[in-house]
């Protein structure tokens, strides 16, 4: 066997998978995820039933109100009916895109959403983009180095800050770099998306400076798991045959790495990616919460305190889907990566 063969020999080839093994794969993969959106619709509705409150008083701010006032209100949003009709009646609004109505706003839930969304998506995606990146680097960092001090520090480290809260984070950067600590002056506000009265590239400033600690506080709590997954799918690596063949050809130890070791040891990250980034956009509540960010996670709890329930239902629906999504699209990019995944 020649070296070039033994280099090669460990490492995974790309072949197309089979066009009917995979269509029968994604197939069920689809419908699986429509089956967990369609329990999500159900459990969604009984759910948030058991939040104790009236809503329709709630409403009222607690001004005197009539039994007859009280009443027309119910009937406007449908509180009158039966449970059971309620149920039927926002399963069949939903399912042609029709959310209902928000009680406190007295608009569309769907167009709350479209409102919000932009703002998550900005603080989520840069998040996102930064703690995935800063993950895989430092994790085949650490896996390369394994045992070293630099490994043990970025490792224990990661362990902390995925351990920790990302409310109680958000609460301690507050505290210590928005209002200052002694010496240490407040470096950025309180909360917040904008100052206000900016136009232009000041804008653009102003909005950026709102953002660091709320990514800072993502960051720093969720790159821990990619690199913890990175580091482990490179350590499975490091032992292969064609590494130890490619560096007794005379390669580069950063060039065995990056060509050869990197490559293979990234599917299991791909798949993360995919499931932190539906992750991301539905675990962000509390963050958004604490720094008063005007996204879906504030406009959540937003309509918990009253509680609107057909914007807390809309929102509900609207995170599971994206996690049930993002989870199926790793399940149907697993196969193009890995074409032994699918195979029937």
């Amino acid at each position: 066997m020649t070296a070039t063969t033994l280099a090669t020999a460990g490492e995974r080839t790309w072949r197309r998978p089979s066009p009917v093994p995979y269509l029968r794969y994604g197939a069920g993969k689809l419908g699986g995820a429509a089956v967990s959106l369609l329990a999500v619709l159900v459990t969604g509705f009984f759910l948030f039933r058991l939040i104790p409150g009236d809503p329709v008083r709630t409403m009222t701010g607690g001004r005197p109100v009539s039994a007859e006032q009280l009443a027309a209100y119910r009937r406007e949003f449908g509180l009158d009916l039966p449970l059971w009709q309620q149920f039927t009646d926002y399963c069949g609004k939903a399912l042609t895109g029709d959310l209902g109505t928000s009680y406190q706003f007295r608009t569309p839930v769907l167009d709350k959403i479209t409102e919000a969304l932009p703002n998550t998506l900005l603080l989520t995606g840069t998040g996102f983009v930064v703690y995935t990146l800063l993950g895989v680097f430092l994790g085949t960092r650490a896996a390369w180095r394994r045992g070293s001090l630099s490994d043990r520090v970025h490792t224990g480290l990661a362990l902390t800050l995925y351990s920790v809260p990302s409310f109680w984070l958000g609460l301690l950067l507050i505290i210590v770099l928005s209002v200052g600590v002694g010496p240490l002056p407040g470096l950025f506000p309180t909360g917040g998306m904008e100052s206000g009265g900016k136009e232009g590239f000041a804008y653009v400033l102003d909005v950026a400076h709102h953002l660091i600690l709320p990514v800072l506080t993502l960051v720093a709590v969720e790159y821990g798991q990619t690199l913890l997954v990175t580091r482990s799918a490179l350590l499975d690596e490091m032992g292969s045959d064609y590494l130890t063949t490619a560096r007794a050809k005379g390669l580069r130890d950063d060039l065995v790495r990056r060509r050869h070791a990197v490559p293979n040891a990234l599917l299991p990250t791909v798949t993360l990616v995919f499931i932190n980034l539906g992750r991301t956009v539905a675990g962000v509540i509390l963050v958004e919460t604490v720094f008063s960010w005007p996204g879906l996670g504030g406009l959540f709890y937003q309509a918990l305190s009253v509680p609107d329930l057909p914007l807390v239902q809309g929102l509900f629906l609207f995170f599971a889907a994206a996690v049930i999504l993002m989870n199926t699209l790793a399940d149907l990019v697993y196969p193009l990566l890995d074409p032994r995944v699918g195979r029937a």
